[in-house]
């Protein structure tokens, strides 16, 4: 299982939200470029960036820090949040960024997803809220369950889907393990799991779920717990590298 180490940019700024609440926001950082760099260089495989304020505006904000992390990070950046056209997929890509993360775009224009998947590493964002997808920035109700949006781009191409349990991210409090294994059970695609990684038994636990058919996650996203020192990155791609061997 992957570690992705997440960089949440709003204002420039490398930030954490907690439970996607813009009005409870930490700045962690003024240069999440470098703050990027640090993790990758610690052990992380991917670096997962997200515009929050394209997320919520709709438009590509903060695609200059973006593409910066993307030339520097030195492994995979996955990144998301305001991507709403082709344009602004391709010029991520062409920026750097390996695979790009469509939440809002992929309820409202399928066909964008199924588009840039023939081409491109698209993921697909599955935020959920009480198992409802959400989507502009976390702040809407799509009316759809994260089951069905996954089944419906399950045989699209995808590479893979991002799966957040909105009420646990930044809140330390343990990834939503039934979720997940539901994910898993649905569809074949790769399923990456985030929100509420609290302490490296989580990481042991995830890396333990397994699906029906016997699938696994193939990667974790963790922010707040690495901010807030709760573990190091070195330590989360050790512990999630020790788990895999054991098992």
């Amino acid at each position: 299982m992957d570690l992705f180490a997440a960089v949440d940019i709003r204002g420039g700024r490398c930030v954490r939200l907690r439970q996607g609440d813009y009005g409870a926001e930490t700045v962690y950082d003024d240069d999440p470029v470098a703050r990027a760099v640090e993790m990758a260089e610690a052990g992380a495989a991917w670096i997962h960036v997200v515009d929050l304020d394209g997320a919520r505006s709709g438009r590509p904000d903060n695609a200059s820090v973006v593409a910066e992390i993307a030339a520097a990070a030195g492994v995979p950046v996955q990144a998301g949040g305001g991507v709403r056209t082709a344009d602004t997929a391709e010029a991520w890509f062409a920026a750097g960024v390996a695979r790009v993360v469509l939440g809002t775009a992929a309820l409202r224009d399928p066909a964008l997803v199924r588009g840039l998947a023939g081409s491109h590493r698209i993921a697909v964002g599955l935020d959920a809220r009480a198992g409802e997808v959400a989507t502009d920035g976390w702040l809407q109700g799509s009316g759809q369950s994260v089951l069905d949006v996954a089944r419906n781009f399950a045989a699209d191409g995808v590479d893979a889907f991002v799966v957040t349990d909105i009420s646990r991210d930044g809140t330390l409090e343990g990834p939503d393990i039934d979720g997940l294994a539901s994910v898993l059970d649905a569809v074949s695609v790769d399923v990456i799991a985030s929100g509420g990684v609290g302490q490296l038994d989580d990481l042991t636990a995830l890396t333990g779920l397994e699906g029906r058919a016997g699938r696994r996650l193939s990667g974790v996203i963790v922010g707040t717990a690495l901010y807030e020192g709760r573990f190091t990155v070195a330590e989360a791609a050790a512990t999630l590298a020790g788990s895999e061997a054991s098992g």
